[in-house]
């Protein structure tokens, strides 16, 4: 939802990106179980990125 132009590949990679680059939400995604082999967040990991992305914008 963060790069809706982007292929999902792409878009996975961006965002993991933003992550990595963000140490407190990483430590916090870390924290709440998340490890970079999971292929899906839970809602938790979902509040915590958003809490520190902002809510993605749907550009249409």
């Amino acid at each position: 939802m963060y790069f809706p132009e982007a292929k999902s590949h792409t878009a996975v990679n961006h965002l993991m990106r933003w992550i990595n680059r963000c140490g407190q939400l990483r430590s916090e995604l870390e924290a709440a179980h998340y490890r970079p082999c999971n292929r899906h967040f839970t809602a938790r990991q979902v509040q915590l990125i958003v809490d520190y992305l902002g809510f993605p914008v749907s550009v249409q």
